[in-house]
């Protein structure tokens, strides 16, 4: 595969969701590039059949869209949660400072509370060629509990879609509870349309 480096370096983008799966929602996220790689902000709000719940996160990602950093916050009605997760160039783990052997192997970190996090491994599958699959395990964290387990995803590269101008590749994702689901992604790798979930509004 070729250097993952499609989203340009400067400005940084803004991007906004709408949550098509709860009453209400909204999510914006915003993307820069640093010295070391790439930085992630996120934030979410909720208003939903099971109660309104916030969440915020940054993520820090090294050159190839892999985590090194994330730092999750939630609030909802039962307290206010965070949770900081490291990663190793060994592909070790730690969980607000102490090791988290069950995510060894992982490489990235997935925020449930927005389809945000799912660009990191689409920028770094990009090259996939269309029909192919690639499955591999995440750090997945739910939100608003801050749960965090090792989750199997798997991506399959679909064709190009071609009713969606702002759309340049398409994907089929599912993992061992959920999906398939489908979603797009724009020139820059940043998630456009994830079925079911959300959709881009901004």
């Amino acid at each position: 595969m070729s250097d993952p480096t499609p989203v340009p370096a400067t400005p940084p983008i803004v991007v906004a969701w709408q949550r098509i799966d709860e009453a209400v929602g909204h999510a914006v996220a915003r993307l820069e590039r640093t010295g070391a790689g790439w930085l992630a902000h996120g934030q979410e709000v909720v208003v939903g059949g099971d109660g309104s719940y916030g969440c915020s996160f940054a993520v820090e990602l090294a050159d190839d869209w892999t985590t090194t950093h994330a730092i999750i916050t939630t609030i909802d009605r039962e307290a206010p949660r965070a949770a900081e997760l490291r990663r190793d160039g060994t592909n070790h783990w730690w969980r607000d400072g102490e090791r988290a052997l069950e995510l060894d192997g992982c490489r990235d970190v997935d925020v449930a509370a927005a389809p945000f996090t799912n660009t990191f491994p689409l920028n770094r599958l990009r090259d996939l060629p269309i029909g192919d699959r690639w499955t591999a395990p995440f750090a997945y964290v739910e939100v608003p509990s801050l749960r965090v387990t090792r989750v199997n995803q798997t991506y399959t590269r679909l064709p190009d879609p071609t009713d969606d101008e702002h759309a340049a590749a398409a994907w089929q994702y599912h993992d061992e509870s959920y999906g398939p689901f489908l979603i797009t992604s724009d020139a820059h790798g940043l998630v456009l349309d994830y079925e079911g979930l959300a959709r881009r509004i901004r």
